[in-house]
Parts: structure tokens; C-alpha cells; sequence
């Protein structure tokens, strides 16, 4: 592949101002010096027209309804764009450095069909890679926020079709055609004589001498045969065939199996090692080293690892939160409410909900690859945030920011916890203390119990009402602190988030980035209080939402129910926003809401908007003796939910088949988070150590019946999709529990009083591989 020169932009203004005019679709772009050629979009991505209108207004205090997360993220993005290229190469393909993780979302996929819609190419013929980290695009290479696909849509097009109109240039004058008689189509250019042209015979003739700025127009919507079409994904092959690339499977010189004892509570430290010599000595062990977070082991393979980790006999020092239960933690959180302001009295409504610790952990366990020495480090993990991996690592061991590279891999899952680089600090940190490269996995157990967790919290809601009308809603959401160390990309803002002060503004900005009031409800106010940063926690799929919501939906059935009011026909009174009103009335539609369904069995509807998008879900649920209380081994059953219909609007959906795996995906999240999925807290460690007692939901709680309705596009522009099914679905599975019952649910989720599994011990931390596994597949 053929890259270009990054360390020099393109000028962010042009000696002379283009002569040729911009219209609505108008995009100036660049062509840029290199071998081959190697397109790029305008610093400002915007046509000069629309140049003058800077940036949005300063948010008033409703801030998500004047420039959300979303806008954050695309605005931070644009200044950098210029510096992301499309390549076109000798052999008719076209290349891409994506400076995202791809973790599952389906984003290389999206972006090749954004390229292959503006260049006319064939699908099959972009080749997305994912960049190494590139500290010089700033804000521009953190994936996160549900924000990739809406900060690149419009850079990535541009590019790509400054490509496609020097190509057009190059093959009128190689055809000696005008390039209004000129087509192209799947990657070959045909004149009306029936010449013809590969892009790949003009990819060295068009390359830039010199950069050089051109103005471009974008295809117009009804010309799309590619975008908004659904397609299966690119890697889907790879993937099921084994032959995909994570970190694990690649093979670096030297880099030997390396695990981590890890204390028996949340961030212990360890002191003596007190068998470090008879351990060293045990087949296939190569390195013992005490480093901040365990004791590593290095191996020739992963089982030697396994059974020098358990053989290990560490005195460790106390962790962060030593001696806390789910008990003391709520009391922490119920002594660091905001108070409400309204009294309470006859005519108000509220309610008082508590959500527990959930598992940020995905099907990948954290894991990188590191080889560091005295003068240079070098780094393979899927990371979402790795400028911030890159500089972090050059100044922790000194090092200039040359000497550290940093591969971006892709991941198995992430929904947030791969923004953190805690394995690639952590296998950079075992590689320097030992100078010989490390392959770090970490054990399923370490990801239950050391890793990031969902913080627990509560939520309280106060509304006041005056006969048919609602004067009031108060909210006041109190969590264990949020960490967002990894900042907004960058060592900055990564830094700054550490700070005692600036840690509580992060928090503060993303909550009042992601939170709206969709209904008309009079004096509003939605508070955030944090406490307690003892915990490992991370901004998990859907941040705060899904628990805010899920309060406020509770709320909502009880506020119609109130006034005698069918809980569809309430909501739709006080909607504000059309969006919203259309996917709640498809659901509606589509679902069958009102329909009479036997006793124990109830229907549940609730909706979101966030990412510039609208979600509304219909869910039914059944709650009947015989289904709660049926047997299946080793976990607590209890409800089911047995239909959900889903209807989404993200203005323009690019994909639509992989927007359909995003919301089915968020469902289960919601599922598992209102029925499911919790961790427990006991004396200091989480009692889970596998997904054998996480309860994720399984096969056998998830809706036989599914349906997904993508709304016709509404904005012209995507929205964000990777976490916008979560909280709607999360709040109707407990509005319709609520319903089938009887009784308003107020811990979430609904089982964690339940355990239903033996923990196993925390020492040592990594439990005895079960035996017994053919007998559990039957």
C-alpha cells in the first residue's frame, strides 16, 4: 500500500482562492504530493458560504438540546480531517487508514461503503486498515461517544471524491475526451467510444507533484446505489473462519505468554513474593516480576502461565476499597444525594431506584502485546484511545514520541472498556522490567474482578402535577465516580480528567452532553452528584443513559396511570419532537400495543434520543410462575422477555444491516441490565469471576420474537447507532415488568438479590479450569 507525507498539512489557506463556485454539496479538498494518488478533505470542511457561521452558539443550560456529545465529537474531529487520505494504488484498489478501533461496530465496513459510494468503486476493492496512533490528529482518533460514523461521513467523502475527479481529469486527457462524456463505474472509466480505463492505470499519472487544494461536489442523496443499502460486513469471511487478526493472534518475535497475579481485592498492591525462586523454576516459566498491579508471569504458553499464577504465594497490601459490599456503597451513594427541591406531596409523583455494578468486560479479554527497552517501545493492542497509549507511554519511560509506536489491532468487543489502556500500560510496564517482549492476556476473573466496571447508582425522581398537567420534574442521579482518564483523545485533557478538580467536570460535561427531556414537563432539572473513586469504572456502553432513563420511563407509566391515561397516548401528549413521535407510533403500530395478553404477561414501550438519533422500543414480557421459575443450571431464570419491536431514526443510515446488529446488540444489553446482568460486591472483590456467573443474557432470555424498523432518513447525515439501543430498551423490559406484576420494580436489575451461583476463591485469582465442560455443552 502507498501512503502519503502526513508530517507537513495542507495549507489552511490557499494562495489563490479557487475560481470554480461551491454549491450546497461543495466541498474544498486536497490532492496531495505522493507517489500515487492520495486525496484528502478540507481543514474546515465547510463550503466557503457556510464558513462565516463558526461555531454554535455557547449552550445554554440545557445543553444536549443545543450541541450534544455528538457535536462535541464532530467538532473536535473536523480541524485534523485533512490529514486522513484516501489512496488509490496500481492495482485498482483503494486504501484507507481508518484512525478508529474496530471492535465489532462495523465501521470498516461502513467506511469502505462511503468510499466506494463516492469514488464508484467496488465494495470489495476498499481496503480499510486501522491507523497506528498518530498523536497529530489531536481529538481525531478516539472512538467513542457512538461517534465515529458521524465525524468521518462527510471528511471521508470529500476525500474520495477529490479522488474520483482527478482520476476523471487524468483519463480525459489520456482519452482525449472531455470529462463531461467520461463515466466511471466499479473502478473503470468508459468514454462514449467504449474505451476504457482501471483507476489503477491512473493512480501514478494523477499523483500531486505538489499539494494543491480543489473544490469537489458531493453525490446527492437520490444518486446513492451504495450508501443506505445493506451490506453484509467486510471482515464477516474472516471472522467466521478464524482467519481474522486480533492482538493474540499475532506472532511477534519473542513476545511469550505473560499473565498477572492479581491481588485478592480491588486494587491491592503486592508485597513479598514468597516463592518467587521454586515458581521461576516451573516448566516453561522464562520471567517472576513484581510490577504495580500483580505479580507477571512470562511462559512459553498461556496453561504454564495459568498454573505459575496459582502456584504464586504474594503477601498483598489493601486495595482501594477494602471492606466495602454493595451495601456500604449504597449508603455512601444515599449520603451523597442532591436533595430534591420540590415538596413532596399529594399531587407529585416519584420514585427512588437503585442500579448495581455491572461488568465492562468483552468477549476479548484485555489484552496487548509490548516490547520495551531502553530507547524504544512498541505497542499491538485495539485500542480506542491510543494517542493518548502512545504519549503516555514516552513520558512515563522517557522516551520521545518517535521512538513509541502503537498498532492499532482490532478487538473483540469493547462498549467502552477498550478507551482504556490499562493491559497496553501494563504489558509495557512488565516488558521494561524484564527487557524481553510480553504477549499479556488477562484471565476472564481478572476482567470481572480487577477490571472496569458500570458504577452503581441512584437514581430519584420527584414530579409535580396539577390535575392533567405536569409543573415540574426533578432528577437527581447519584453514582460511584465515572472515570474518564482517557480524556477526549489526547494526554492532555488525559491528564486533566486525573485532576481532583477537573476529574468532577468531565463527569459534569458528559452528563449534561448526553442527558434531554424529551417531554414537555415544565421546570426541569437533571442533577449528577459522583462519590467514591476507589472503584475501576468506565463510561460503559450508553454512559448514564440507560439508568436515567430507565428512572424516568418508570416514572412516566406511573404519571399516566395517574391521570387515567393509556401510557402510549401520555407520552405521545407531551413529546416535543416529531422524530420521537414517529418511532414511538411505528412501535405502537407495529407491536400491537393494547393487546390482551394472558395474566402475568404485559407489554412495555419507551423511547431516547441521543447521538442525533431517535429509539423507541416495545417489549412484552412474560412474568408467569411456570417461566420464572423454570430450571435452567446454575443461573437465576425469572423472567422472559418474549417479543421486542425496535424503531430507530438516525437520520441516514449508511448501513442498514449493520445498523440492525447495533440495536440488537443494545437490546440484549437493555435485557440484561434490567433482568440479568450485575456484579456483587463482598468484602472488597466482586464475587464473579467468569461469565458462567455474569449473566449476560443467554440464548434462552432473549425474544424469540425480534423486529427492527429503520425509519426512512430524516437528516441527510448519520446519527450515532453503536449505543442508542441500550437505555429505551433497558427502561420498556422494566416498564413492562412493572405492568405484568403489578409492582414498580426499584432495584435494577431485578435478580441481583438472587445469588445463584458458589463464588469462587479469589485466592488464587484465576479459579480451576473446569473439567466438565463436554457434560455442560449437551
Amino acid at each position: 500500500m502507498t501512503t502519503a507525507d502526513r508530517t507537513s498539512p495542507p495549507p489552511s489557506e490557499p494562495a489563490e482562492a479557487p475560481s470554480h463556485a461551491v454549491g450546497r454539496r461543495g466541498f474544498l479538498g486536497y490532492v496531495l504530493a505522493a507517489p500515487t494518488l492520495v486525496a484528502a478533505a478540507d481543514l474546515n470542511l465547510t463550503a466557503p458560504a457556510a464558513r462565516a457561521e463558526g461555531l454554535p452558539p455557547v449552550p445554554s443550560p440545557a445543553l444536549a438540546e443545543v450541541a450534544d456529545l455528538s457535536d462535541l465529537l464532530e467538532f473536535s474531529a473536523a480541524p485534523t480531517a485533512n490529514l486522513i487520505t484516501v489512496t488509490v494504488n496500481t492495482d485498482g484498489t483503494v486504501s484507507f487508514e481508518l484512525p478508529r478501533a474496530e471492535v465489532g461496530q462495523g465501521i470498516t465496513t461502513s467506511t469502505a461503503m462511503l468510499i466506494a459510494e463516492e469514488m464508484d468503486v467496488p465494495l470489495e476493492n476498499v481496503h480499510v486498515s486501522l491507523a497506528d496512533a498518530r498523536p497529530e490528529l489531536v481529538f481525531n482518533q478516539i472512538t467513542g461517544g457512538s461517534g465515529t460514523t458521524l465525524s468521518t461521513y462527510t471528511p471521508i467523502r470529500v476525500a474520495a471524491a477529490v479522488a474520483r475527479g482527478r482520476l476523471l481529469q487524468a483519463a480525459a486527457v489520456e482519452l482525449g475526451q472531455a470529462v463531461a462524456t467520461l463515466r466511471l463505474k466499479q473502478g473503470v472509466i468508459t468514454d462514449l467510444l467504449g474505451h476504457t480505463l482501471g483507476i489503477g492505470e491512473l493512480a501514478e499519472k494523477t499523483a500531486g507533484q505538489r499539494t494543491e487544494e480543489v473544490p469537489v461536489q458531493l453525490k446527492a442523496d437520490e444518486e446513492f446505489s451504495v450508501i443506505g443499502t445493506p451490506r453484509n460486513r467486510v471482515d464477516a469471511l474472516a471472522a467466521v473462519t478464524g482467519s481474522k487478526k486480533f492482538a493474540m493472534d499475532l506472532k511477534i518475535p519473542g513476545a511469550l505468554p505473560t499473565m498477572v497475579c492479581r491481588p485478592p481485592t480491588l486494587n491491592g498492591k503486592p508485597g513479598t513474593v514468597r516463592n518467587r525462586g521454586e515458581v521461576a523454576t516451573m516448566p516453561g516459566v522464562t520471567d517472576v516480576v513484581a510490577v504495580s498491579t500483580g505479580v507477571a508471569v512470562r511462559a512459553e504458553t498461556f496453561g504454564q502461565c495459568i498454573d505459575a499464577v496459582r502456584a504464586l504465594d504474594v503477601d498483598w497490601k489493601p486495595g482501594t476499597i477494602e471492606g466495602k459490599s454493595d451495601e456500604s456503597v449504597l449508603d455512601e451513594l444515599r449520603a451523597a444525594e442532591v436533595p430534591l427541591v420540590a415538596p413532596k406531596g399529594d399531587d407529585s409523583v416519584e420514585g427512588d431506584f437503585t442500579f448495581f455494578f455491572r461488568s465492562n468486560s468483552a468477549l476479548e479479554t484485555n489484552c496487548a502485546i509490548a516490547d520495551v527497552r531502553g530507547d524504544r517501545a512498541e505497542i499491538w493492542s485495539a485500542q480506542k484511545n491510543p494517542i493518548v497509549t502512545k504519549e503516555s507511554i514516552a513520558a512515563q519511560y522517557g522516551l520521545p514520541l518517535s521512538a513509541v509506536k502503537v498498532h492499532v489491532t482490532e478487538g473483540g468487543g469493547s462498549f467502552g472498556r477498550k478507551l482504556f489502556n490499562d493491559g497496553a500500560m501494563e504489558a509495557a510496564e512488565i516488558s521494561r522490567e524484564i527487557g524481553k517482549p510480553v504477549k499479556l492476556m488477562w484471565h476472564r476473573a481478572d476482567d470481572s474482578r480487577q477490571g472496569r466496571t458500570h458504577p452503581m447508582a441512584t437514581s430519584r425522581v420527584r414530579v409535580g402535577v396539577a390535575g392533567n398537567d405536569v409543573l415540574s420534574y426533578e432528577q437527581r442521579h447519584t453514582s460511584v465516580f465515572t472515570d474518564f482518564s482517557h480524556g477526549f483523545g489526547e494526554i492532555l485533557t488525559a491528564s486533566a480528567a486525573k485532576l481532583p478538580i477537573a476529574d468532577a467536570t468531565f463527569s459534569q460535561t458528559i452528563f449534561h452532553y448526553t442527558q434531554t427531556m424529551p417531554y414537555g414537563f415544565g421546570a426541569t432539572t437533571m442533577l449528577l452528584n459522583e462519590t467514591d473513586r476507589g472503584f475501576n469504572t468506565g463510561s460503559m456502553r450508553n454512559i448514564y443513559s440507560p439508568d436515567v432513563v430507565t428512572a424516568r420511563e418508570l416514572i412516566i407509566d406511573q404519571l399516566a396511570a395517574r391521570m387515567g391515561e393509556d401510557a402510549y397516548e401520555f407520552r405521545k401528549r407531551f413529546l416535543q419532537e416529531e422524530r420521537l413521535k414517529a418511532v414511538l407510533d411505528e412501535v405502537v403500530r407495529t407491536g400491537g400495543w393494547g393487546r390482551s395478553m394472558p395474566a402475568g404477561h404485559a407489554q412495555g414501550i419507551a423511547l431516547h434520543n441521543e447521538y442525533r438519533a431517535a429509539i423507541a422500543t416495545l417489549v412484552e414480557i412474560d412474568c408467569s410462575p411456570e417461566t420464572v421459575n423454570r430450571r435452567v443450571r446454575d443461573a437465576v431464570t425469572g423472567p422472559r422477555v418474549t417479543k421486542a419491536v425496535c424503531a430507530v431514526d438516525i437520520g441516514l443510515a449508511v448501513n442498514p444491516r449493520g445498523l440492525e446488529a447495533q440495536i440488537m446488540g443494545g437490546i440484549n444489553d437493555g435485557i440484561a441490565n434490567a433482568l440479568t446482568s450485575s456484579l456483587h460486591l463482598t468484602d472488597g472483590y466482586f464475587l464473579e469471576a467468569s461469565w458462567d456467573n455474569y449473566f449476560y443474557t443467554r440464548q434462552w432470555n432473549s425474544p424469540p420474537e425480534l423486529e427492527i424498523i429503520i425509519m426512512p432518513p430524516t437528516t441527510g447525515k448519520p446519527g450515532g447507532a453503536g449505543e442508542l439501543g441500550v437505555a429505551s430498551a433497558q427502561a420498556a423490559v422494566a416498564c413492562a415488568y412493572a405492568r405484568a406484576t403489578g409492582s414498580v420494580p426499584t432495584s435494577f436489575p431485578i435478580n441481583h438479590g438472587t445469588l445463584s451461583f458458589e463464588p469462587k476463591p479469589n485466592v488464587p485469582p484465576m479459579p480451576e479450569s473446569p473439567t466438565d465442560g463436554l457434560r455442560h455443552a449437551q
